[in-house]
């Protein structure tokens, strides 16, 4: 009978062992995924903020192409233009005033 509970022992501690080492590299596999997570999150901001920059130097470059376009006779469209595009710009900034 001791030598059955040898081997009941034995097995019992390799199980014990295998399902330690198991969680070991569950947990390693875990802080890879936190940390990959973490840089993912990190460089969407990093895109998320060079896009915002990217939508406004586009704004930009579209009032400039409107103004630039616009030959000498039409200044009075152009002046209608500018108001609308201020008026658009006070609207923004009253709301980011809220």
């Amino acid at each position: 009978m001791d030598s059955r509970s040898d081997e009941l022992f034995t097995s019992l501690k390799h199980r014990v062992n295998t399902v330690i080492s198991l969680y070991e590299e569950q947990k390693r596999k875990a802080e890879t995924l936190r940390t990959e997570n973490a840089e993912l999150i990190k460089r969407i901001e990093a895109l998320e903020h060079n896009l915002e920059t990217l939508d406004k130097k586009y704004e930009n470059l579209k009032i400039a192409k409107v103004l630039s376009s616009v030959p000498d006779d039409d200044v009075h469209t152009t002046k209608l233009q500018v108001n609308r595009i201020v008026r658009e710009i006070d609207k923004c900034i009253a709301l980011l005033n809220r």
